[in-house]
């Protein structure tokens, strides 16, 4: 099993990587360019969802009683966990749009809603990790959040090497 979940791993990030944006003919480059990136985003997200879902399925070695009570369970998590992706994305967003720009307050305004995004996915968790257990033995519960840990990290690390380190805006 570790070598399947280390290979499908793999593929979650290969396909993180080297998924592409679609073309799309606008005369505004500016406007051409946000365009390829949320498709791009789009994607990946797709992308990440489905090898996700084949990779908890696989891990996970549920029968059929437990795939039952775990999936619904499962599903709600997901569209939650997806709302806090929107917002991660939404402060990836706002950081590289004042990235050149960097003023003191605008970096402690990044950091506290990064903190507090950490605070609700933490809570997230918890939350889910309750729900789980009355639907299934704890040590499954506990492979699965295993399990979405080190997707995340996947995902986080990617993000974070992608990202600029901060730096001060010159003076003026």
């Amino acid at each position: 099993m570790r070598i399947r979940f280390a290979f499908v791993a793999a593929a979650v990030l290969f396909l993180t990587c080297t998924v592409s944006a679609q073309d799309k003919q606008i005369q505004d480059p500016a406007e051409s360019k946000e365009l390829n990136t949320q498709a791009y985003i789009q994607l990946l997200r797709a992308d990440l969802k489905a090898s996700k879902r084949t990779l908890i399925k696989e891990a996970m070695q549920l029968d059929d009683t437990q795939a039952a009570a775990f999936w619904p369970v499962y599903n709600q998590y997901d569209v939650e966990q997806t709302k806090l992706g929107d917002e991660k994305l939404a402060i990836i967003q706002d950081y590289s749009h004042a990235f050149l720009t960097m003023t003191p307050e605008k970096a402690d305004q990044l950091a506290h809603r990064v903190m507090e995004l950490d605070e609700q996915r933490l809570a997230l968790r918890k939350k889910y990790y309750d729900l789980m257990k009355k639907a299934l033995p704890t040590v499954l519960v506990v492979r699965f959040f295993q399990i979405e840990n080190q997707i995340q990290l996947i995902v986080d690390l990617q993000i974070a090497a992608n990202l600029p380190i901060i730096e001060e805006a010159p003076p003026k």
